[in-house]
């Protein structure tokens, strides 16, 4: 006679149902990302000779001169927004272009801090940032700021807004909308 012994799972050990799937979600930081005049761009058509990865300078004036199209309005789109364009104009000349558009550089996109920081002068940024993370990338404030004092000067049209900004209230958490 053989004998076996089998031993049960504990109680605890209870039937595992298997993970949900993982969700993969995709962020590209550049994505609403608006070109601006200095953006360096790399731009290439499929299949199409002398239209491989041409790079561009969005000039002052916001465009680009591309080959069979000519001038493009460039800055103030996103590169989903640029790609559809230039295919929809190469779509006269090419049948059913694949346009590729690359952000090379993007030292279109920037702002001055100047004042008592540490390290004043052009911050470029390719995302949208917030007055801490400005100064910040200008190395903080210097022993010799007024924190209460800083200013946020913006350029919308042909006029200049003053937007007051209290550093030491936001440090505390207070009036963060001024961020």
């Amino acid at each position: 006679e053989s004998s076996a012994i089998v031993k049960s799972p504990p109680a605890s050990a209870a039937v595992k149902e298997p993970a949900p799937p993982a969700t993969i979600i995709e962020i590209n930081p550049l994505a609403n990302y608006p070109l601006a005049p200095g953006d360096t761009l790399d731009i290439s058509v499929w299949k199409e000779e002398g239209l491989q990865e041409q790079q561009y300078l969005i000039s002052p004036d916001g465009t680009i001169i591309f080959p069979l199209i000519g001038t493009v309005i460039a800055a103030g789109k996103t590169i989903t927004e640029l790609k559809d364009t230039l295919a929809a104009r190469l779509a006269d000349y090419i049948s059913d272009p694949s346009v590729t558009v690359r952000l090379l550089n993007n030292q279109g996109n920037s702002i001055f801090v100047i004042g008592k920081v540490n390290k004043p002068g052009q911050v470029f940024s390719g995302r949208k940032i917030d007055v801490l993370q400005a100064l910040s990338m200008a190395g903080g404030l210097t022993v010799y700021a007024d924190e209460g004092s800083i200013s946020v000067l913006r350029r919308i049209g042909n006029e200049t807004k003053v937007f007051p900004f209290d550093y030491s209230d936001v440090i505390k958490g207070d009036e963060l909308e001024q961020n």
